[in-house]
Parts: structure tokens; sequence; C-alpha cells
């Protein structure tokens, strides 16, 4: 035996053949046998495995699931392990809702006039016709259309100059899902309050939109919104529900609350339906953030807050709320404190012949509650008052003169 330069062990041929000679009549006993009696094992099993159905799909079927959830390799240069996870489910989802809510969804484009006031080296003040476009959403099979105020009411238009005025919407025509024909629209209400408006077409046998309980909507759930944003028809654009109950305010000071989310919402989608996985409306797209560094910021009015609205604009083409006639001020503790009062609602005026006046309501009276429940500002007491119909009896808890007292207010509709 002699070592090489690079202390391999080095054997010579006549020594291996000579040991492998001692080995030999121990080699069919320690390797031959057991190795041909695996193949015939693994051969038994397999056929076993394949001649039983149930067996064979538990484990294939086990087998596929793995693969197309999640696939794993590691390197055999000893790298980290590597994972994929699917997204075909989530892909399943948003063609499922797409698929349903699709059918549902309008685009809207109203024509209105727009008159310049202005004239300039002699020109006289000049007219043009203009154009805006929203979504909608069908809310039943005989051609009613639910979408925002906005979309349809021009006095909401914000004009960059004084000397502009806005007509009246001229025209306004509906387009439906893969059809190319414009039909005309006939505006059925307005409630600028809500920024909501019903739309009717002379059109049968449509797909309405279903609702769902927007109430149960949580942070985080899959939002679909849909519409026709920049003019590009029956776009979806997918997201999660960023938040719920937020209020937030437009332009002309009208608070509401509403479903936060993160689906990209453009002009052109108000009107249009945020929905869930099922493809069931949870909201009305209405309002969004921009501006610079802001991004992902939509919001829509919770479906349940519109179903008394639609109700009453198909009906009464308007919006019938209860009415106690009084304009008020909101008193904070240090406006109460400097004027000898408490805190509260401050009644500031008085309608002739309304409930209040009726109620025996008086100017300088302080409502600090409502149906028992304290409140302190205006919003509050709408709130509670709203809550009520036409007819019904509101109990306010007042402090006059610092002295308190209970008035039972009949509700009127208001003018």
């Amino acid at each position: 035996m002699s070592e090489n330069e690079n202390n391999f062990r080095v054997v010579s041929s006549t020594q291996d053949f000579n040991e492998s000679k001692k080995r030999g009549s121990g080699f069919g006993r320690t390797v031959v046998v057991p190795f041909i009696s695996g193949i015939v094992g693994c051969s038994l099993a397999l056929g076993v495995f394949y001649h039983i159905p149930d067996v064979k799909q538990k484990f294939l079927g086990e087998a596929d699931a793995n693969i197309n959830t999640v696939q794993t390799s590691t390197p055999s240069t000893g790298a980290e392990t590597l994972s994929h996870v699917s997204l075909s489910s989530y892909s399943d989802t948003a063609v499922y809702a797409a698929d349903k809510i699709l059918p549902s969804i309008v685009g809207i484009e109203i024509e209105y006039t727009v008159t310049s006031s202005f004239s300039y080296f002699g020109n006289k003040p000049s007219s043009t016709t203009a154009t805006a476009s929203g979504s909608g959403i069908i809310i039943s099979e005989d051609g009613y259309i639910l979408t925002n105020n906005h979309v349809v009411d021009t006095s909401t238009s914000n004009s960059s100059y004084s000397y502009y005025s806005l007509s009246e919407a001229q025209s306004v025509k509906v387009k439906l899902y893969n059809d190319e024909t414009s039909y005309d629209a006939k505006i059925v209400g307005q409630d600028s309050q809500t920024d909501l408006a019903v739309l009717k077409i002379d059109v049968s046998g449509l797909t309405a939109a279903e609702f769902a309980d927007s109430s149960t909507v949580k942070v985080g759930e899959f939002a679909m919104a849909v519409g026709n944003p920049l003019g590009l028809d029956s776009s979806i654009t997918c997201g999660v529900v960023s938040a719920v109950n937020r209020p937030v305010s437009s332009d002309d000071g009208t608070t509401y609350n509403c479903i936060q989310t993160d689906a990209a919402i453009n002009s052109g989608n108000s009107g249009g339906a945020l929905v869930n996985s099922e493809g069931k409306v949870i909201g009305v797209n209405t309002l969004k953030l921009s501006g610079t560094g802001v991004e992902g910021i939509g919001f829509a009015i919770p479906i349940n807050s519109t179903t008394k609205i639609t109700s009453d604009l198909i009906e009464f083409n308007k919006v019938i709320r209860p009415y106690i006639g009084i304009t008020t001020i909101d008193l904070t503790e240090k406006q109460a404190k400097a004027n000898n009062l408490v805190v509260g609602i401050y009644v500031k005026a008085i309608d002739e012949f309304s409930a209040a006046e009726k109620a025996g309501l008086k100017i300088g009276d302080v409502i600090i509650k409502a149906d028992g429940k304290e409140i302190s500002t205006n919003k509050e007491l709408n709130e509670i008052k709203n809550s009520h119909s036409i007819g019904d009896t509101i109990k306010l808890t007042i402090n006059r003169n610092g002295e308190e007292k209970e008035i039972s207010v009949v509700l009127q509709e208001a003018p």
C-alpha cells in the first residue's frame, strides 16, 4: 500500500480481486435476495393500489390538491425552500362575482347646456352642449335603476368660474351590459341629502342586482367595484373592505357613513356597485379621495341605507321625511357657559305652523334629550327623528330658563 500526494488511499488490483473473491459467497445472501424481494413487494403494493379505486383516488386527489396549493422545491445547493401559493381560488371568486353582477350594471350619460355670461372683444355670451357619465344598478326587471344624484344633477357640478351656468339634464341615456343600444331614461326621483336618484327605462326582462346585508360587512373581506370609469364600459376593480361606518363629508358638507374600500374608484364609477365575493351589492360607489399622496381610498353608501330612499323615490318621486320645524345651534361647553345655558341644541328659530310650534317649543329652549337619550348635536337629533315615521310622537327633554321640561312633538311631513 502506498499514499499519493493528495492523501487518497491506493489499493492494488490483486488485493482488490482477492477481497472481492472472499466476499463473493455472502453477496447473494446480503444484497441480491433482499433486492429481488423489494421489487416483488413493490409490484404487489402497486397492483393492489391501482385495483382499489378508493385508495387510488384518495392518494392522487390529496396529492393534486397539495400541488395546486403549494409547490415546494429544495435546491441541491442548500438554498432556502421556495413556496408558491396558488391564486386560482381568488381568481375564481373574482370571475364568479363579475359574471353575476355585470348584467345588472348600466352606463349613464347625461347631456346638458353650459352657458357663459362672460363677453369679450364684443362677442355675445355663448352656450355649448356638454356631457357627463356615470354608472347605475338595475334594481328591478322592469327597468328601475339606482344611481347617485350627482350623476344626473348638474347643479352639483363644480364650475371653475362663476360666470358659467349649467342647465338641468336635457337628455339621460342608459346603456345596458353587452348592448350597444342607448335607451332614453326618465329621472323618477332625486334626493340630494343622501345623494341617491332613481331612473326608469322602458325595457323589461332585465337582470336585477341581488343585495347583501351591508350591516354584516367586515373589514378585510373581498370587495369589487363595478361600473364605467372614464367611459370604459363594464370595468371591474378588486380589493378589500378597508373600513365600515366611516363618516365622510362631500364637497357640499353632507356627511355619509360609508364603506371604505381600496378597490379603485374613478370618475364614471359613481352610482355603480360595490359587491362582495358572492356578487351581491353591499354599497353604491359614491366618493373617492384624490390628491398628491392619496391612493386607494374610495367610499360606497351601504346598500341597506338606500332601500327606503329608493322605495320613496319610486312611490312619491321624493323622500318622505319627518319634520319638527326648528333651526338650531349646537352649543359647546364654552358657548353654554358664556351664555348661562346648558350644553345641548339651542332652538334659534321655529317655523310657522310647524310641529314644533304646535307642541309648544320656544326660541331659547335647549334640547338635551330625545326619546330619553342624551343628545348634544342636531345630527344626533336628526338620527332619532328619522328613525320615526310621519305621525309618530317624539319626546324632547328641554332646558328652559334653568328648568327641565318634557315636550311631545307629533312629527309632520317635511315641506
